[in-house]
């Protein structure tokens, strides 16, 4: 018994070197599988960060860009009013000359001339009154 012994006792013994080995085995793919993880999750990381910094850089554009519009649309609205307040002076002035020359006309209203030296006199009174 005792070959049966010594047998056993170095299958007993070469056992745990074989169990030692797979389990070291399984650690390295288990580490592996876990460093391969990690790396693809600082990639990801690092894309959706580039992917932030160039969307915040479209954002500040788009902003940059909505600022100058509103911009330009306030100054195209204050030169609407100034062009209306202008419209309303001339439409005023146009009034008040309308009427002297409504007046100018009530002066020389019968007047009739056939020449020009008769013609005369009511053409100064239109314009000594349109002035």
């Amino acid at each position: 018994m005792s070959a049966v012994e010594t047998l056993a006792a170095s299958v007993k013994g070469g056992l745990w070197q074989i169990a030692a080995i797979v389990l070291l085995v399984v650690l390295i793919v288990v580490v592996s599988a876990g460093g391969t993880g990690w790396w693809m999750i600082a990639s990801a990381r690092d894309q959706a960060l580039a992917d932030l910094k160039d969307e915040q850089a479209a954002s500040a554009a788009l902003r940059l860009a909505i600022e100058r519009q509103n911009g330009v649309v306030t100054a195209a609205g204050a030169a609407k009013l100034e062009a209306d307040a202008r419209g309303q002076a001339a439409q005023q002035q146009a009034a008040v000359a309308g009427k002297r020359f409504d007046a100018a006309l009530a002066k020389v209203a019968g007047a009739r001339a056939t020449t020009c030296d008769e013609a005369m006199p009511a053409v100064n009174v239109i314009l000594e009154s349109v002035k």
